[in-house]
Formats: C-alpha cells, structure tokens, sequence
C-alpha cells in the first residue's frame, strides 16, 4: 500500500488476521450489538483503512499520540466511511487513555483492537521531529508534540547515571556508559551532534560488532526516544487494559519492532491463554475441568513480513505481529 505520509507494515497479514473476526464478532455501543474497530495506534491509517475495506465495521474510533496521525488518518478514512455510513471516532490521545476514550463514547466491548508501536515514515523523515540521526534537527524526539520534555531538554540536565540506566534498558547499548559520559560533557541539543557524539564514544570493538549496516548511534536514538515518549509504560497499559476490551470471539493484534517491546507481548499473550491446574488427585469430572478465556490463533502465533515487503520497505524488516483471541467472557 504506497502512500506518501506512511508506508505501513505487514498490512496484508493484518487484513488476514483481523478482518474475517471484525466481520462476525460484534463489541456493544450504548447497550447495542455493533461491530467496532478500535485502532489504538493510527499513524497515517493505512492499516484502518485496510480493514475498513476488507470488512466494513459499523464502528471506527482511531486514536494516536500525535496530531499529524490523526489528520492524515481522517483525510484518509473521513470520504471511505461517509460512503459506507461508518460511525468514525478521530481522537488525539494516547493509548494509556484508551478506557476513557472508548467510555466516552459508550463503548464497552469491541471487536478488533490493533496496536501497531513502530515509529512512522512521517516522523523519521520529517526533520522538525528529530526522530533520525540522518537528518539535521533539534533534538524533539516527542510524538506528542503538546505535552512533556523534548530530548534535547533531557539532555540538557540528566545526569550521567540515570543516562547510562536509559541506555542500557532501553538501548540494550554495550557501551552505555561511555556514551553517557560523553553526553553529559557535550550535551548535544540537535540530532547530528547527538549522532557524532555517539560515534566518537563508541568503543572499537562496538563498532565492528555493528559493522557498516547499523550506525553507532541507533540505539541510543533508540533508547531516548523510548524514554522521552514512555513507550514501554504505553505498552504495559495496553496489554492489561486490551484484552478485557475484546468481545468473546474478537482478536487483539500488536505489531512489535524490536525485542523490547515483542517480550512482553508474547508473555501477556502466553500467560492469558494459561488456566489454573486442578490439584493432583482431585476428582474432576472432564465437564467441569477451566478453560481458557483466550487462545492465540495458530497461523498468527508470530508474523513477520515476506521477501517481497522487506525488500520493498527495509523499514518493516523488525516487524512482527502478533494476534489473541477471546474465547470466553
């Protein structure tokens, strides 16, 4: 799917995964039965579109973090769901907040809910948002750009130990604490000197583990901007509050770019699916024995794209989706 604000990943897999359920399962909207399709993490809302397409929901609420997101996901989907009579919800807001919003609007059960964490083409390549160390910027990094600290302001004060923690945890960075210390000398407030710095930092060794394919400093662009967005605290948000939302048979589907956030995922999905053991010897009939509230579907246990999308968008090559499903209130 071409588009020129954000080429989205691994779209046909979502479609697969998602659209057939989002046809048969119905959430409930003020008391009634409707199909709704709650897109946590919008983007530029290719893959809502995508599903909207493929199986015409009566409901739509798409929300992000970032206001640039939301309108680009209204230009988009605003013409396609006035055609087929959808009731569409475009809401600034982060997914931390998605009990609310759904609340709000009498939502307490939905059919598909889609989480896609990744950084969008939009934000890397638009130079004000200082996301890319290829691209000359004062260091913002936010993707809320109406709320909290800018990665230049975070730098320009934390200290050298809290730094390392941050590259270390969210960078999983060998060299965090030499690359700290050289940032709390320098303080770099744009992406260049932030990326040069890192490089100067980094030891030999690092750098030809990295070889030439990876720059020195990904992961600690990585890391800050996981930091100065609380993307790992988004996310545990999401996976306690997600699955109560389904309605029985909905599915949940996360798309995940790097281990960081792909743990915890897989963990949330593989616990939920567990029910608790009778103890041994107790007599229980077949009937009576618990079972799982969710599953997750065999062919979606864990997707990630084709030759075809990796060699056509090197971005997606990290992705991976993953899919639960409801079974029982």
């Amino acid at each position: 799917m071409a588009d020129g604000y954000h080429l989205p990943v691994l779209v046909e897999e979502v479609r697969n995964a998602l659209a057939p359920c989002l046809r048969e399962v119905s959430g409930m909207r003020d008391g009634r039965r409707a199909r709704v399709l709650v897109d946590a993490t919008c983007g530029g809302g290719g893959h809502t579109l995508a599903l909207v397409e493929a199986a015409n929901p009566e409901v739509v609420v798409a929300l992000d973090r970032d206001a640039d997101a939301i309108a680009e996901t209204g230009r988009k989907l605003t013409p396609v769901v006035g055609e087929r009579d959808i009731e569409l919800h475009l809401v600034h807001a982060p997914n931390s907040e998605l009990t609310t919003v759904l609340a709000d609007r009498g939502i307490s059960s939905v059919s598909v809910l889609l989480a896609d964490l990744g950084v969008s083409s939009h934000q890397l390549d638009c130079d004000a948002r200082g996301f890319s160390f290829r691209r000359h910027a004062e260091l913002d990094m936010r993707m809320d750009r109406t709320r909290g600290q800018t990665a230049a302001e975070v730098l320009a004060e934390i200290d050298e130990q809290q730094l390392t923690r941050i590259l270390r945890d969210y960078g999983e960075e060998p060299d965090a604490k030499r690359i700290a210390r050289a940032i709390c000398v320098t303080r770099p407030q744009t992406t260049t000197a932030l990326a040069e710095c890192v490089s100067a930092a980094m030891s030999a060794r690092q750098r030809r583990a990295l070889g030439l394919r990876i720059h020195p400093a990904t992961r600690t662009f990585q890391a800050l901007r996981i930091h100065v967005n609380g993307e790992l605290t988004q996310l545990e948000n999401l996976l306690r509050v997600g699955p109560a939302l389904l309605a029985v048979g909905g599915r949940m589907g996360v798309i995940t770019f790097h281990s960081l956030e792909d743990r915890p995922v897989k963990r949330c999905f593989q616990r939920l699916c567990k029910v608790a053991q009778p103890p041994d010897g107790l007599p229980i009939v077949a009937a009576d024995m618990p079972t799982p509230r969710f599953a997750i579907p065999r062919e979606f246990r864990s997707v990630t794209p084709g030759e075809a999308e990796r060699s056509t968008n090197p971005r997606s090559r990290s992705s991976r989706l993953r899919v639960l499903q409801r079974l029982a209130a």
